[in-house]
């Protein structure tokens, strides 16, 4: 690991009040998931998921316009 990945894990942990054996446990853990939804994506039905998630998203911007008006303000 280089001395800079190193350190900001360092500052991560610390920010956390985690150590950085329970950081990097946690990171490696979530690769796979993480992997296995990304081969997911890339999948050719894959353009289905963006236009649900696309419709959703539209779908909860309706819903919450008031708020996210506000917090653009």
């Amino acid at each position: 690991m280089s001395d800079e990945l190193q350190e900001a894990l360092e500052r991560r942990a610390e920010e956390e009040g985690r150590s950085v054996h329970a950081m990097a446990i946690q990171a490696i853990e979530r690769y796979p998931v993480g992997e296995a939804d990304r081969a997911t994506v890339r999948k050719p039905g894959a353009k289905h998921a963006v236009k649900y998630a696309a419709k959703h998203a539209v779908e909860y911007a309706a819903e919450h316009a008031d708020l996210l008006r506000r917090l653009g303000e």
